[in-house]
């Protein structure tokens, strides 16, 4: 196999999700399909009765199965296109690689946010804001929904673009995807409520693990898009060094506070998610005024730092 259209193919394909998002797929995008096989895993696995320990087990099953039918899926879908044909093969991985990065999907939704709110007010922008968090965001005020978007545009620009291509250095592309299925299971799994206390705990810890190396990556990623762009790169660093475990998660704390230093916003804080106050420290210190114009810099350094995370990538290839 020539792997200079390999490589070829793949700066194609992240190239597209770069300037296309998510266009290309829609709503036949495969995570939907992951989160489709884990909503039916769960209502066939979860006990019927309050059960710690089962629904412990019940969990791990599930987690265990999701991820390898995803890395089996993807091996066997390329190994099926390389046998019917190269071409079709090439067609595969495009659309693999394409679907699985998600740098341009996520600067729309955080762009879509702040242009609802600005033209349609509040409430609109609450809603849209509700799309892409987790947190409530009924009482949200206009500052409190710039620092949650910013929030969210470093903390998936880890979870939706460094990790991806991180693990498909390491594995390939079905390990790429196995790893959407570990962050999709936590992000449907993951919580603290009674639910899911227990049931979505092994996903959860599986988050956390494949995150690590990534979340940290991302931090520094950040700092240097910071550099090129001319942003404050030595208060990012500074940030990053102080604040980065001053978060629930042992890997968000990382994207978030080079985002909060190189911008010089003050992240975090207290949320609410799903009825339960959750009381978090603040990240990095309030140098700039929060405001919609930083959105829009958070997301030139997402692109950035994707951009520099891709083209290692490719001559690392």
């Amino acid at each position: 196999m020539d792997n200079f259209v390999i490589n070829l193919i793949f700066l194609l394909a992240v190239i597209a999700d770069l300037r296309l998002g998510d266009r290309l797929t829609g709503d036949y995008h495969p995570v939907i399909a992951i989160g489709y096989l884990i909503k039916r895993g769960e209502d066939f696995l979860y006990p019927d009765r309050e059960n710690p320990r089962k629904e412990f087990f019940a969990g791990l099953f599930l987690t265990i199965a999701v991820v390898a039918v995803t890395y089996c899926f993807v091996k066997i879908l390329l190994f099926t296109g390389l046998f019917l044909g190269i071409y079709l093969y090439y067609l595969l991985f495009f659309y693999l690689v394409y679907a699985v990065v998600a740098c341009g999907g996520l600067a729309d939704e955080a762009r879509n946010v702040l242009l609802t709110l600005q033209s349609e007010g509040l409430i609109a922008g609450r809603t849209a804001l509700g799309r892409i968090v987790g947190r409530e965001t009924a009482q949200l005020d206009e500052d409190e929904i710039y620092r949650a978007v910013i929030e969210t545009v470093a903390e998936n620009f880890s979870d939706g673009v460094v990790a991806p291509l991180f693990y498909f250095w390491l594995g390939g592309l079905p390990l790429a995807w196995a790893y959407k299925a570990v962050n999709t299971l936590d992000s449907m799994l993951g919580y603290k409520n009674r639910h899911y206390l227990y049931f979505g705990r092994a996903a959860a810890y599986l988050d956390d693990l494949a995150n690590f190396i990534p979340a940290r990556l991302s931090g520094l990623l950040i700092i240097a898009a910071a550099m090129i762009k001319g942003r404050n790169w030595r208060e990012g660093w500074r940030i990053l060094k102080r604040d980065s475990k001053a978060h629930s998660s042992p890997n968000s704390g990382y994207p978030e506070a080079a985002m909060a230093g190189v911008l010089g916003l003050r992240l975090g804080g207290d949320n609410f998610y799903h009825g339960r106050l959750v009381k978090k420290p603040f990240i990095g210190d309030p140098l700039n005024q929060v405001a919609g114009e930083y959105i829009f810099e958070a997301v030139n350094i997402l692109y950035s730092g994707s951009i520099i995370l891709i083209s290692v990538a490719v001559i690392g290839c």
